[in-house]
């Protein structure tokens, strides 16, 4: 993979997590979102707090400060605050998606190798945006996961339904390319059983 492909792919999966996070909030109500399972657990608006936190620090100047900002305090992503509604979160959540988009589609090829840190740790580019990349994708099936047992039986799959996989050809990107002749008849025949 060219490190032109490579950005191209990095944009592509970061808008995928995005899309994925908030197909699976939209599909609860208000009080899901601040619903914890235990008093240990993090519910869905304490991770997309901390993930808007994150994004922040690591995306704000990416190339030329480190991407634990002094002025985040990463702990306090993890408590409720008076402040913390449904919308203030996701507004929070739309600007550090903004911060990464901004960050990482003007950068070139030759960026990749350039070293930038994170707590003072040395990391090439292109391993900074893979760390993300990661550490995204798991806060985002934490939210898919925390959405699916809270909307039950009215989910709507993110992806290829449970017992669909034959029907469906879907892109890198996540979306459904084409579904096969039949299986409308078969999901009706699904729903019979």
């Amino acid at each position: 993979m060219s490190g032109k492909e490579f950005l191209v792919d990095a944009i592509t999966q970061f808008r995928k997590y995005k899309k994925m996070a908030e197909a699976a909030i939209a599909q609860i109500s208000d009080k899901d979102f601040f619903k914890l399972l235990d008093p240990e657990a993090n519910n869905i608006a304490l991770i997309v707090k901390h993930m808007a936190g994150n994004m922040r620090s690591r995306w704000t100047d990416f190339l030329t400060s480190d991407g634990e900002k002094p002025d985040r305090n990463r702990d306090s992503e993890f408590y409720e605050e008076k402040k913390d509604t449904n919308a203030n979160l996701m507004k929070r959540w739309e600007e550090g998606w903004k911060l990464i988009f901004d960050a990482v589609e003007p950068l070139k090829p030759e960026d990749l190798e350039k070293t930038i840190y994170i707590r003072n740790e040395p990391h090439t580019v292109m391993q900074a945006i893979n760390r993300q990349l990661t550490h995204y994708a798991y806060h985002v099936g934490q939210v898919v996961f925390l959405a699916k047992h809270f909307a039950g039986t009215k989910w709507q799959s993110l992806s290829i339904p449970k017992g669909k996989s034959k029907h469906f050809e879907v892109s890198k990107k996540g979306q459904i390319l084409k579904m096969q002749k039949g299986s409308e008849k078969s999901d009706q025949n699904q729903k019979r059983k």
